[in-house]
């Protein structure tokens, strides 16, 4: 009688760990581009440069697809609310995957849906553009500090025109 059991339960173990073993599928996997450290560091000073190049001092930012900052360069002087400014613009042009003047258009429409209303850290405004390559958004950079949102935005651009050619 005991044979019988042992044999039943190693039977039954047998047939459970088959199978669980045919039911394993394999998980799925994704790949996708990264933004380097130094190409967001050159991005950055580029932005800098630009913006000081017309007498403005900003704050950039520039964030990694997720919307988690490589890179911060604090403007020089008073500091004010620049560096979180454009860590939010960075953010939410790099989760949208639109530019934070486009973002603002797309919410500010009678009755359009607003995820800032669920993730506060999402900035409307001008001076964020995502950081593409090809259709895929690698992350976004943004300025903020120089008087106006759209001067802010140019010079975030000028900063995503620095490493453009070497997006790939």
């Amino acid at each position: 009688m005991i044979r019988f059991y042992a044999l039943a339960t190693a039977a039954g173990l047998a047939v459970f760990t088959s199978i669980s073993a045919f039911a394993a599928d394999t998980l799925p996997t994704e790949s996708h581009k990264v933004l380097t450290a130094d190409l967001a560091v050159e991005a950055a000073q580029a932005a800098i440069a630009a913006c000081k190049a017309q007498g403005y001092g900003v704050s950039v930012v520039v964030a990694d697809r997720t919307g988690t900052p490589k890179v911060v360069i604090v403007r020089d002087g008073p500091r004010g609310v620049g560096p979180e400014v454009a860590r939010r613009k960075a953010y939410t042009a790099a989760l949208q995957r639109v530019s934070t003047g486009d973002y603002t258009k797309r919410v500010s429409a009678p009755g359009a849906f607003n995820p800032g209303m669920y993730d506060s850290e999402l900035s409307t405004g001008e001076g964020g553009v995502p950081i593409k390559v090809g259709d895929d958004t690698i992350g976004g950079i943004a300025a903020a500090g120089a008087p106006g949102g759209d001067k802010d935005e140019a010079c975030a651009i000028a900063g995503l025109n620095k490493i453009k050619d070497r997006l790939n």
